[in-house]
C-alpha cells in the first residue's frame, strides 16, 4: 500500500512535561494522577516527565516533627483541616488515590527525598517516576517517614536502583547544592506554590488541574512548537 501509514508506525509528537513538586504535597499527589489520566488520553503523545525538587516548608529540621502538632500550628484547630483533608480524600478516590492522612505522624524534612529523586533520573528510563511515586504513595497511602535514611533505601532497592549506593550517599551532602538550585531557580521564574507543570519548557499549569485542563495546554505546546 501507498500512502497512509497504519496507526502502529505513526511517529508520536514528543512532549517534554517539567513537573515541580514537593512529596509531602498531598495536591501534587492528585496532579500527577490527573496528569496520568490525560496522558492515557492522549495515545498519540509520547511525554517525557523530569521531576523537578519544591520544598513547601525547607524550616523543618531534618529529623522531621510531630505532623498533628505542626498541622494545628499552621491551620489552627478548628474544622478548617478536616475539611481540606476530607475533601482531598474524595478527590483521590476519584483518581486512585487512598489518603489516609490520620496515618502520617511525621512532617518531614524533603530535601534528602529529593536527593533520591535526583539520584533517580540518572538510574534508568522510567525510575525517577516509579521513585517519585513510591515516595507518595508510602506517604500519602501508608503514613510513612519519607525522611528517614532506611525507607529511602527501601525505595531505591524497590524501584530498581542501587541501594548501596544510596546508602553511601544519604549521608553525604552530595547533590545538596543541585537540589537547593533548582528550588531557587523555580521562585526565580515566579513558581510561588505546587504542583507546577510546564510544557515544553514554555507553558505552565499552577495548581492539580483536571484532565481536560491539561489536555487543552498540552495540545496548545506542541501546536506552538510544531509551527515554530
Amino acid at each position: 500500500r501507498h500512502g497512509g501509514q497504519n496507526n502502529r508506525s505513526r511517529i508520536l509528537a514528543k512532549l517534554k512535561i517539567d513537573i515541580v513538586s514537593d512529596v509531602v504535597c498531598p495536591w501534587c499527589l492528585l496532579g500527577k494522577a490527573r496528569l496520568e489520566q490525560a496522558l492515557a488520553q492522549m495515545p498519540d503523545v509520547e511525554a517525557e516527565i523530569h521531576w523537578r525538587p519544591y520544598m513547601l516548608d525547607p524550616s523543618i529540621p531534618l529529623g522531621g516533627v510531630d505532623r498533628k502538632a505542626y498541622m494545628e500550628k499552621k491551620f489552627g484547630t478548628g474544622p478548617q483541616l478536616a475539611e481540606a483533608h476530607a475533601r482531598l480524600e474524595g478527590l483521590g478516590s476519584e483518581v486512585g488515590i487512598a489518603y489516609k492522612f490520620d496515618a502520617i505522624k511525621v512532617a518531614p524534612n524533603t530535601l534528602d527525598a529529593h536527593r533520591l529523586i535526583r539520584w533517580a533520573a540518572q538510574a534508568g528510563p522510567g525510575i525517577q517516576d516509579k521513585v517519585v511515586d513510591r515516595l507518595f504513595r508510602l506517604y500519602f497511602e501508608e503514613g510513612a517517614d519519607i525522611g528517614d535514611h532506611e525507607v529511602l533505601i527501601s525505595v531505591a532497592r524497590d524501584c530498581g536502583m542501587d541501594p548501596e549506593i544510596v546508602r553511601q550517599l544519604l549521608p553525604l551532602d552530595a547533590e545538596e547544592a543541585g537540589v537547593i538550585g533548582e528550588i531557587a531557580e523555580a521562585k526565580k521564574i515566579g513558581i510561588q506554590g505546587v504542583p507546577c507543570f510546564i510544557f515544553n519548557q514554555k507553558y505552565a499549569v499552577s495548581g492539580a488541574q483536571t484532565p481536560d485542563v491539561l489536555i487543552e495546554a498540552m495540545r496548545g505546546a506542541m501546536q506552538e512548537a510544531a509551527t515554530a
